[in-house]
């Protein structure tokens, strides 16, 4: 079963970027969706954007449409979170996720291997 591991995370001021890694092992990575997800304290795990197999359909939760790009590399099996125009409503632990399930992957529930996650704090 694939391992995760998250990276990239920090403080960063508002309207600053960050750009979040997650690197798998395995030799079976190009054959997961793969997913971030996002908890604020005293919040529930939130969606954030998603990715397929090949890298050509990615999804999007309305609150970072327009500001995060996720995106992969087979080759390197690392799935990478760009986030720009950091807002203090983005402050969360970031989580990536990898599932084999259905399109759209915007539930947890699509996934059943998930990183530790990072911290990513954006002060105003």
């Amino acid at each position: 079963q694939v391992q995760l591991v998250e990276t990239g995370g920090g403080l960063v001021q508002a309207g600053g970027s960050l750009r979040l890694s997650c690197s798998a092992s395995g030799r079976t990575f190009s054959s997961y969706i793969m997913g971030w997800f996002r908890q604020a304290p005293g919040k529930e795990r939130e969606f954030v954007a998603a990715i397929r197999r090949r890298g050509d359909s990615t999804d999007y939760a309305d609150s970072v449409k327009g500001r995060f790009t996720i995106s992969r590399d087979n080759a390197k099996n690392t799935v990478y979170l760009q986030m720009n125009s950091l807002t203090p409503e983005d402050t969360a632990v970031y989580c990536c996720a990898a599932g084999t399930g259905l399109w759209p992957a915007n539930t947890p529930a699509r996934y059943y291997v998930w990183g530790q996650g990072t911290q990513v704090t954006v002060s105003s």
